[in-house]
């Protein structure tokens, strides 16, 4: 029973990875950056997700939909004014640029709620628990599986069905060659940051509601973790993402119980080292070959 308890902790924090590591999975496989504010956009989300219910009055639908149109918002801005005048710079500079951003986000969230922490209500999604024989799964546990499973297949379908999925595959294939067939580049990458970013947003949530301690570190660990789990699975591949991050979820939450609680983080980036050690491309990534 005890393994089982720890196998459903693993996939909901899994889960929450693998939603985190969609938007860096969407974002290296269109616009070939990594986006490290994107733990903090996660950040963002939840705060104001948090304002929504504590503060403002707003039921728990409409305060996801809050902070889904704030993170968007950010995100498409973040893009269009730190990473867009730097698309043809060096992937150096870029990295720096977003590093700094994380900061930026950081410091002005300080300067806003405080440094104090804060407790995230937890009666948004903890209402029940599901009670089979005994073993018990929280309502936040069987939201945030169903969640990552809905919103992977529905990006998946997004990507291969409709006009704008099929044109950041084009960007993603051949950015050059997608100008030339008329597509409009920034547009899609904005699009790509937008999507990322909402998914942050509900990331956000999902995080506070089973971990309720909010502050402006809160999406640092989670960010790292969730680019892990993206490089794990295979970074630009979305099953991948879904995928690096349920395993990293689940290496964690049995690390920690059978191995040593101190030593969970290293286990999970130790585990991520062998795997590609034997397949440097990540379990479902694609090799790709140069020519020089």
């Amino acid at each position: 029973m005890i393994f089982l308890d720890n196998l459903i902790n693993g996939l909901s924090l899994g889960s929450i990875y693998a939603i985190i590591a969609l938007g860096y999975t969407m974002v290296y496989g269109i616009a070939k950056m990594l986006n490290f504010a994107h733990g903090d956009v996660i950040m963002v989300g939840a705060y104001i997700a948090f304002c929504a219910l504590q503060y403002w009055g707003f039921p728990p639908v409409l305060a996801i939909v809050a902070a889904m149109a704030v993170c968007t918002a950010l995100g498409v801005t973040i893009e269009g004014l730190a990473y867009r005048p730097l698309r043809q710079a060096a992937s150096l500079a870029v990295l720096i640029t977003a590093i700094g951003m994380s900061y930026l986000l950081q410091n002005t969230a300080l300067m806003i709620w405080g440094a104090n922490p804060k407790s995230f209500p937890r009666t948004f999604i903890n209402g029940t628990t599901l009670r089979i024989g005994q073993l018990s799964v929280s309502s936040a546990t069987i939201i945030t599986i169903l969640a990552n499973i809905v919103i992977m297949i529905a990006l998946t379908l997004f990507t291969a069905k409709t006009k704008m999925g099929k044109a950041m595959r084009c960007v993603s294939e051949d950015r050059g060659a997608a100008e030339l067939m008329g597509i409009n580049v920034n547009r899609t990458i904005s699009v790509t940051f937008a999507i990322g970013s909402a998914l942050a947003a509900i990331a956000g949530v999902l995080l506070c509601s089973s971990y309720p301690i909010l502050q402006p570190t809160t999406g640092s660990m989670p960010g790292i973790k969730a680019f892990t789990a993206a490089v794990f699975g295979g970074i630009g591949s979305i099953p991948g993402a879904m995928l690096g991050g349920v395993l990293l979820g689940v290496i964690e939450i049995f690390g920690k119980a059978y191995i040593s609680t101190e030593l969970g983080d290293a286990i999970v980036f130790a585990v991520l080292i062998v795997v590609l050690l034997v397949k440097p491309s990540g379990l479902l990534g694609k090799q790709i070959r140069e020519k020089v």
